[in-house]
């Protein structure tokens, strides 16, 4: 059984032998085992990147695209292998897999701007005979932690940028979906990337804090739990480095009674449903105006959501496959039970579900609450599953304000056919990404994906034109040449225009 091990300065290295099992959720199988890599390995993935820096910095940012375009490309020819990986480790549907790998590579086209991206600007004359202008430069060594139910596409969101920009980049994956990204960075050395711009290095806590508290590494993208977030976010920046760490979050999706129901329905079902609900962007609850609006609703959800497809993630023509773990799949059914236990109406409950032939796989069903109140854990948590809440409301105003009361300010959507309702959504709702109509607002790549309140620390989002920022950091050159003959006398007044 292959062990997956390390990327250092271009070459597959292993560490310390120490590892942890990989599963095929579908089936419950080990099919792989990962290496943990200890401090020391750490330690020379971060000299690699420290020792690569200087050369790639000074790389001319149009030969640094020219590397991106030949990745992008590659990217496209090997999407049957990349698909493949992510089902085998994370579960999700081929379909799932291929949407994931799609907008990852939006990324990496955007990242082919940087000659244009990093132009900064200039101003003549900004004083008598002074020029003025600013340029944005490399931060050095940057890493990024990543997820397991976007092993391919989050990663994306990460080092294509930062490496454009002129940084050399370190990558901690999931330990628990980790050979997409390596088999991806695989294919980034191929199109010609130097070594040591990119390592992996697989691990867990241990490694994940060699990378906080290295003095070299100058800047940390994480994206997971809200725990984890503001406890990376708090560890990095008392130590002087750039954070952007995306945490948890708990979407609403608001239906209104002039919306078109069929639309509403077939867009909440892949919303909530999709990817077994492995999403950060995933509604798990529906904010329904009004009793008539809510019991219509379940009477479009229900017969939807007992039809699922669900079975193998690397099966054709499914809907949803297993849950990501058993550890994880035992978490969600506690939250079912709890929710039936605080008053909650369990509508279609999907935890006895077997498929034929996966027995052992770690499967649920979708399930969906009706009555669910604020106070209810089930409401006030991520549950990071097949999991639909509804809460009913009277009217836009108490939609309005119980989205705005939640911790998390991550994604939000409205249902409506009324402009003027949308706007005043729009503009009332504390949430970092808003959709009208659109369940899944997700930023395309050349804006920037980040919420609000719990679900973002850090004054940047990421990727787009905050990721340019977030991985770059300003100069100004003021400049000034003097006549030789020219002969001033000092001056002591603070420096104008005048």
């Amino acid at each position: 059984m292959r062990t997956i091990t390390h990327l250092i300065d271009g070459e597959m290295t292993i560490g310390n032998g120490k590892t942890s099992a990989v599963f095929n959720p579908s089936t419950g199988n080990v099919i792989r085992h990962v290496e943990m890599a200890s401090k020391t390995t750490v330690q020379q993935a971060i000299i690699a990147a420290k020792a690569a820096f200087p050369l790639w910095r000074d790389t001319p940012p149009a030969k640094r695209a020219q590397v991106l375009f030949r990745f992008k490309l590659l990217l496209e020819q090997h999407e049957e292998q990349i698909i493949t990986l992510i089902s085998e480790e994370h579960g999700k549907t081929r379909e799932d897999s291929a949407g994931e790998l799609k907008r990852g590579i939006e990324n990496v086209d955007f990242a082919t701007a940087a000659p244009e991206l990093l132009k900064g600007e200039f101003s003549r004359n900004a004083g008598p005979e002074i020029d003025s202008w600013s340029d944005f430069q490399a931060l050095g060594v940057v890493a990024g932690i990543t997820p397991f139910n976007f092993p391919a596409m989050v990663p994306l969101w990460m080092y294509p940028l930062a490496i454009a920009c002129g940084n050399t980049f370190i990558l901690k994956p999931s330990e628990r979906a980790p050979s997409s990204a390596l088999y991806i960075a695989e294919l980034f050395h191929q199109a010609g990337l130097p070594k040591g711009v990119l390592n992996i290095v697989n691990g867990d806590k241990e490694a994940v804090d060699c990378l906080l508290e290295s003095p070299d590494v100058k800047a940390l993208s994480f994206v997971g739990s809200t725990p984890t977030a503001e406890y990376i976010y708090s560890e990095s920046t008392r130590r002087g480095k750039r954070v952007q760490a995306l945490g948890g979050a708990k979407n609403h999706a608001v239906l209104m009674p002039d919306a078109d129901l069929t639309h509403a329905a077939s867009a909440l079902m892949g919303a909530a449903y999709g990817s077994c609900g492995e999403r950060c962007m995933a509604i798990s609850v529906v904010v329904c105006v009004g009793d008539l609006v809510a019991d219509a609703l379940i009477e479009k959800l229900t017969p939807q959501i007992q039809a699922l497809r669900i079975g193998a993630g690397t099966e054709h023509g499914l809907d949803m496959g297993p849950l990501v773990t058993k550890a994880h799949l035992e978490k969600v059914s506690g939250y079912i039970t709890e929710g039936v236990n605080a008053g909650a109406k369990l509508i279609v409950d999907g935890r006895d579900l077997s498929v034929a032939g996966y027995e052992n796989g770690f499967f649920i069903g979708g399930c969906l609450f009706d009555r669910v109140t604020p106070e209810m854990r089930i409401y006030r948590e991520e549950i990071f599953g097949p999991v639909l809440c509804i809460v009913r409301v009277s009217n836009l105003e108490e939609a309005i304000a119980l989205i705005n009361a939640h911790e998390y300010g991550n994604g939000t959507c409205i249902f409506t056919n009324d402009g003027g309702v949308a706007r005043l959504f729009a503009n009332k709702i504390e949430v970092g990404m808003v959709g009208i109509n659109v369940p899944l607002p997700v930023p395309v790549s050349y804006h920037s994906f980040g919420g609000w309140k719990h679900s973002l620390f850090g004054d940047l989002a990421a990727y787009g034109p905050d990721g340019v920022r977030f991985y770059t950091r300003r100069k100004t050159i003021t400049q000034r040449w003097v006549k030789r003959e020219s002969h001033e006398a000092a001056q002591f007044a603070f420096p104008s225009n005048d």
